[in-house]
């Protein structure tokens, strides 16, 4: 489940509302992301998947939310692991990731049609 949003490392590019299939996201009164329906995330990391500033961190764990630390997150290493495991962005032409994330569009669009209805 999403925990967190680090505005400090946010650019605002809001590309996180916009990937995110159930609407978890909003954004703020300072134009930045807000975690806006918690309950809502059904943890399938797209907005980490499309946050190019690894502001956001996803907690594995799908059934109830988590309280972190976000010290002892920004120290861990795990901000930014789902792009570069993914594949996507800056690690694209890196042979040890690939994005297979292809795999899963036609998921993704029937997700993002049903949180519309």
């Amino acid at each position: 489940m999403i925990e967190l949003i680090l505005s400090d490392r946010c650019d605002g590019c809001n590309q996180c509302v916009a990937a995110c299939p159930t609407d978890v996201l909003a954004v703020g009164i300072d134009g930045l992301p807000t975690i806006a329906r918690q309950g809502d995330c059904q943890t399938c990391f797209m907005c980490e998947l499309y946050c190019n500033s690894d502001a956001i961190y996803v907690h594995p764990a799908s059934e109830h939310a988590v309280t972190v630390d976000p010290a002892q997150i920004r120290a861990s290493g795990l901000l930014g692991q789902y792009r570069r495991d993914s594949g996507w962005h800056e690690w694209a032409d890196d042979p040890r990731y690939t994005n297979q994330h292809w795999r899963m569009e036609e998921i993704f669009a029937l997700a993002r049609s049903l949180s519309k209805n």
